[in-house]
């Protein structure tokens, strides 16, 4: 008979609790069960566990073998608990001795039938969480860059079973057990080319709507006819956006590792695109299935998701879209599980005028009837435009425009430029508030000297004239707001207010 116990940590949400895996060896008819709610991948780990012991040379203990997994009200998923499991056997068998290290110690990795370590995801969160008590951490050789991004100081990364158990044992690590806390920095993918601003011709008006976007966090609606480059405005915004930090990247990391089943480093530092299609679901866009996965609105947090033809969307998907919004938090609630994902994500839609795409355009016939105009704007909610800070018309560019070379005397904006003056106007808007304006608070917004004494009444004779709620009348505000910010004034002009008014119009 013997005992023995390994950590490892499960996956909920964003959460990485604590996992105790506890294996008893009795006496008794052979057999081999798990218990603590564990996931059918995680009771299949039997079979992996056996044929990788024997595989690397050691032996499977007679008698009755128990492992349970605690706390036992906690759901257990995936093959990351193989390695902690088969390294439980070990101990309690007497086949290798325990250690102080062991103790401190957490453990990651599902067995392939030879020996082989394969990864896992989600491990950047466990990672996380034991680098901050000081354990150290045993992961597979393919999930070190993770456990090196999270901050993790003792690290081992093996290849193999019999390399993890040496390194448990303190012997010398051979091949891909080294560890990798003192490998210098991590390799990380190459960073893509950005799409440059200088690409967008004739939309001076729209291409300063997208620069005061990135620079107060705004979300945007472009409304115009087809091939007016409403796409091209959009995939554009990420690069006007400052780096992420460190801390953000993990963020943004985490989320998509959880979502994608994978490691979450192959887009490290790179601010999300998220494109989905007007055919997706409201589970694929806030978040559910049975594990209540991220959707993607929490795999745009901290970038963009533009929504293209957004009148195509179904009802009840856009209007899923008002809380995170708002809040920049999404709650996803199942049966057996609940979990908070952050979703503060920029959102840019784009939309044709009609259901033809051509009404008001300048060289297209519209053949829409009023009435087929009227219900094709109403698939959009006055509440959800309501919370659509920029709404801009985006008419075709004239040919004059198009061919317009980016070297002649008046060269459009180029990313790098607008870049910078949108980092100055973000780092006015932290020195002064801590947060960006799109989520300034209405009592700081009009709080003091911050707005010229006719600001105030020109909005208000404009909310009265367009019936605009209170809710639109503070995000033109902060839309102002942005814009003075932009310019480098210190307070909100009249001027400042009636761009912010024209913003909000889409004809």
């Amino acid at each position: 008979m013997g005992h023995a116990q390994v950590m490892s940590r499960a996956q909920v949400g964003l959460a990485a609790p604590l996992v105790r895996v506890e294996v008893h060896l009795g006496s008794g008819l052979p057999g081999f069960s798990i218990v603590g709610l564990p996931a059918p991948v995680v009771r299949e780990s039997k079979e992996r566990v056996r044929a990788a012991l024997s595989q690397c040379g050691f032996d499977w203990p007679a008698g009755r073998i128990t492992v349970n997994l605690a706390p036992a009200d906690l759901p257990k998923e995936g093959g990351r608990f193989d390695l902690p499991i088969a390294v439980g056997i070990l101990v309690a068998s007497g086949q290798l001795c325990p250690t102080p290290d062991l103790e401190h110690s957490e453990l990651y990795g599902e067995l392939a039938l030879d020996g082989e370590l394969k990864p896992v995801p989600g491990v950047l969160l466990a990672a996380l969480q034991g680098s901050r008590i000081g354990h150290r951490l045993i992961v597979p050789a393919g999930n070190a860059v993770e456990a090196r991004l999270a901050g993790s100081k003792s690290l081992l990364a093996p290849a193999t079973l019999a390399d993890a158990v040496r390194g448990l044992a303190g012997l010398a690590p051979v091949d891909g057990a080294a560890a990798s806390g003192d490998e210098g920095p991590p390799v990380l993918p190459p960073v893509t080319a950005v799409a440059d601003l200088a690409d967008v011709r004739g939309q001076h008006h729209a291409v300063h709507a997208l620069a005061v976007a990135a620079a107060g966090g705004h979300s945007l609606l472009l409304c115009g006819p087809p091939g007016s480059g409403k796409s091209m405005l959009a995939q554009r915004l990420p690069g006007l956006l400052p780096a992420l930090t460190h801390d953000e990247a993990i963020e943004v990391a985490a989320i998509d590792a959880i979502a994608q089943r994978r490691s979450g480093v192959q887009s490290w530092g790179r601010r999300p695109f998220r494109t989905p299609h007007h055919t997706a679901s409201a589970s694929a866009i806030v978040g559910g299935g049975s594990d209540a996965r991220p959707g993607e609105v929490s795999l745009a947090h901290r970038g963009v998701l533009f929504l293209d033809e957004l009148p195509e969307f179904d009802r009840r998907v856009l209007e899923s879209l008002r809380e995170p919004l708002e809040t920049g938090v999404v709650s996803v609630s199942r049966a057996m599980v609940r979990a908070d994902y952050p979703a503060d994500f920029q959102l840019v839609a784009a939309m044709n005028p009609c259901a033809c795409g051509y009404h008001g355009d300048r060289k297209a016939q519209c053949r829409c009837t009023a009435a087929e105009l009227q219900r094709y704007r109403a698939r959009l909610s006055g509440p959800l435009l309501d919370r659509i800070d920029l709404h801009v018309p985006v008419q075709r560019g004239k040919p004059e425009d198009l061919l317009l070379s980016t070297k002649g005397p008046h060269p459009p904006p180029s990313t790098v430029v607008v870049a910078a003056a949108v980092a100055k106007a973000r780092a006015r808007q932290w020195a002064r508030q801590g947060c960006l304006n799109a989520r300034l608070e209405v009592s700081a917004l009009m709080s003091g000297d911050a707005l010229a004494p006719g600001a105030l009444s020109m909005l208000a004779q404009c909310a009265e004239q367009e019936m605009m709620s209170a809710r639109a009348s503070h995000r033109v505000l902060r839309v102002a707001r942005s814009i003075a910010d932009l310019e480098g004034a210190v307070r909100v002009e009249d001027r400042h207010v009636g761009e912010a008014l024209s913003f909000r119009r889409l004809a």
